[in-house]
């Protein structure tokens, strides 16, 4: 997916997302199947979701990458150590 956001879009999404509660962690299990299917999941539910990296801080940017890619979503920033991805309901999976 191919999913590209312009300026007002990400600022609309970064001020909704300042709401929301980090709904999946990346703790010392790192990323595996689960994560990236509980992400996939509550995007599906949500489109907006938050992330919080309990473990792992140095790796975010890298991991981020790889979960917008194996969920079809798109990182909208990372701020700190949470990172908030979207997707609209609309691209959602075919399972």
């Amino acid at each position: 997916m191919s999913l590209e956001l312009n300026g007002a879009q990400k600022r609309d999404l970064r001020s909704r997302a300042q709401l929301l509660e980090p709904l999946i962690r990346i703790g010392s299990a790192g990323l595996n199947e689960a994560v990236t299917r509980s992400l996939d999941a509550a995007l599906t539910q949500h489109e907006l979701v938050k992330l919080k990296f309990t473990d792992f801080k140095d790796q975010k940017k890298e991991l981020g990458a790889q979960l917008s890619a194996a969920t079809l979503s798109v990182l909208v920033q990372i701020v700190g150590n949470v990172a908030v991805f979207y997707r609209p309901r609309s691209a959602s999976r075919e399972a």
